[in-house]
């Protein structure tokens, strides 16, 4: 099945309303965001009279259901596209067809219709903060839905039975021109020392990739009188909330102490390697991830990168990361660490996926599967979807 051009679909409850999708992730470029682009499949002698119609909805959410007396959660939509599929409107119909889109209605029939998002350039990626062990209901985040109903107007209310909701991703990936690696230095004079402590740290490049080491160069020179007994190396993700409450969080997502002895007059340039990653911060309540869809894993969250000028307060959750490097100087002697003190540099940390390779889609025959993932080990079972789907109904 693998050698075919893959579509994912979904259908409504009562099978009359599918939507087929090419792919869950769409790519935001800085400059320009990949379209939103499917197909949908009807069956006009069910609607009747009415309309159908599809929406792109771009939504924030912050807070659990616990925390208001009235059992709401807040919600906001941040961006909202709406178009009319059937009957067919000649100003909303897709200016051009995609390669798949073409497939698709050749493949589907009279009773198919294309439809294609562009989605502005100002909008958050899809970010989900990870809730806590004993946390209920949605998280918190970004999150961006397809969705497809059957109403005489936008209006209406919508029905379980005669919709279909697909959430899918919006994600940025590594630039191809990354700008120079980071470097920081700082220098401490003490009390009681005519002459300072040095410290130098950088990294062998600006951005790297989930997953991969992440090489920290570390040079000391001590001219005190002092000794460098550790060295301790964190990575601390920093998340804004920018949109609602304006709160930060920062969160260390790996931590490495070294044992190192840097006596009086004495230097040492040393390379050390920390990877962060999601496996070792599964309990940390409130850390970033990747937004994440139905029953897949995920990954840390990627660095936020932004336009020049753009609107900050738009986006509702930015990300970013810093590395910090800190030396615990002691006396020496018999007072050892009881007078110990910390030196420390920051260097700025991009955390991204790198940008897959580009697939031009071929003439091979199209493979359909079913839109929703297949469930994890240790999983619990997902009731996002029916939680939301039962707002609707009700």
């Amino acid at each position: 099945m693998s050698s075919g051009l893959k579509v994912f679909k979904k259908t409504s409850p009562n099978g009359k309303l599918t939507i087929y999708l090419g792919r869950r992730d769409f790519v935001d470029h800085v400059e320009s965001v990949e379209p939103v682009d499917g197909v949908v499949l009807i069956d006009p002698e069910y609607l009747k009279d009415r309309k159908v119609y599809v929406t792109l909805t771009c939504a924030f959410r912050y807070g659990r259901d616990d925390l208001d007396v009235i059992g709401l959660t807040f919600r906001k939509d941040i961006y909202v596209l709406s178009t009319q599929i059937y009957p067919p409107v000649p100003d909303q119909a897709p200016k051009s067809l995609t390669t798949l889109q073409e497939k698709l209605l050749r493949k589907l029939g009279e009773h198919a219709y294309p439809f294609t998002f562009e989605m502005a350039t100002n909008l958050p990626c899809s970010v989900t903060l990870q809730p806590g062990p004993d946390d209920t209901g949605k998280s918190c985040g970004v999150d961006f839905q397809v969705k497809g109903f059957c109403a005489d107007n936008l209006e209406e209310k919508i029905h379980k039975r005669n919709s279909v909701r697909l959430v899918i991703r919006k994600v940025q990936f590594a630039p191809k021109n990354p700008g120079p690696a980071p470097k920081s230095e700082t220098t401490k004079q003490f009390m009681m020392s005519d002459k300072p402590l040095h410290l130098e740290a950088s990294l062998d490049k600006e951005i790297y990739y989930h997953g991969d080491p992440i090489g920290v160069n570390v040079k000391i020179i001590n001219t005190t009188s002092k000794v460098v007994k550790k060295i301790k190396i964190s990575v601390e993700q920093t998340t804004d909330v920018v949109l609602y409450s304006l709160d930060k969080y920062t969160k260390i997502v790996c931590s490495e102490e070294i044992t190192e002895n840097v006596a009086a007059d004495s230097t040492l340039s040393k390379s050390y390697s920390v990877t962060p990653s999601l496996t070792n911060n599964r309990e940390k309540r409130g850390l970033a991830l990747d937004g994440k869809l139905k029953h897949e894993d995920t990954n840390l969250a990627s660095t936020t990168i932004l336009r020049p000028g753009m609107d900050k307060e738009v986006l509702g959750i930015l990300v970013s990361y810093k590395i910090r490097v800190n030396l615990m100087v002691t006396r020496g002697g018999i007072l050892g660490d009881l007078t110990s003190s910390d030196i420390g540099v920051d260097l700025p940390l991009v955390l991204m996926h790198p940008k897959p390779t580009d697939s031009t889609p071929s003439e091979e025959d199209i493979v359909i599967e079913e839109f929703a993932r297949q469930k994890i080990k240790g999983e619990p079972d997902d009731e996002e979807e029916k939680e939301e789907e039962d707002k609707e109904e009700s």
